[in-house]
């Protein structure tokens, strides 16, 4: 057996692949009008083929239940930020960073479905040794081995 890729249904299809287009800069790569599949590796399904696919009343099938999110990282979190400002966001929370030092954001798509985007573990890292850490602080604070905080700083990461 071999895993594929998730699959969220969506209401509007147009707008579902407007906002992950523009806000995440993702390229379809496979267009059926119904269903679409983004280079990134997961696909919209439009409600209505969803219904008729597992022969359900369009009624039954729910989106917002905060219960899965796509995940994406981004070395520049503050970049991201900046070019979406426009886009009013609609915001899950605000930047949070967690005790391993990697700062998210989540946001909502068009059918509310959670969108996480995180720093990469490279660019926390390396933001932790630019504001002061010692190596072994890094790694401590990461809870990522030496080894890795050292690839970073060499460029092999």
């Amino acid at each position: 057996m071999k895993y594929i890729s998730p699959l969220l249904v969506v209401q509007d299809m147009a707008a579902s692949r407007r906002f992950y287009e523009e806000v995440f800069g993702l390229k379809v790569v496979v267009d059926f009008g119904a269903n679409i599949t983004f280079d990134a590796g997961f696909s919209l399904q439009s409600k209505e083929s969803w219904s008729d696919y597992i022969e359900k009343p369009v009624a039954e099938i729910q989106s917002g239940g905060n219960c899965f999110e796509l995940y994406f990282e981004q070395d520049d979190l503050d970049a991201f930020l900046r070019q979406n400002q426009a886009r009013k966001l609609d915001r899950v929370h605000g930047v949070k960073e967690f005790p391993w030092g990697q700062r998210v954001i989540r946001i909502y798509d068009p059918d509310r479905h959670i969108v996480e985007v995180g720093e990469s573990m490279k660019a926390v890292v390396l933001r932790l040794l630019a504001e002061g850490m010692s190596p072994e602080e890094t790694a401590t604070k990461t809870m990522h081995p030496l080894e890795f905080v050292q690839a970073c700083m060499d460029g092999a990461i």
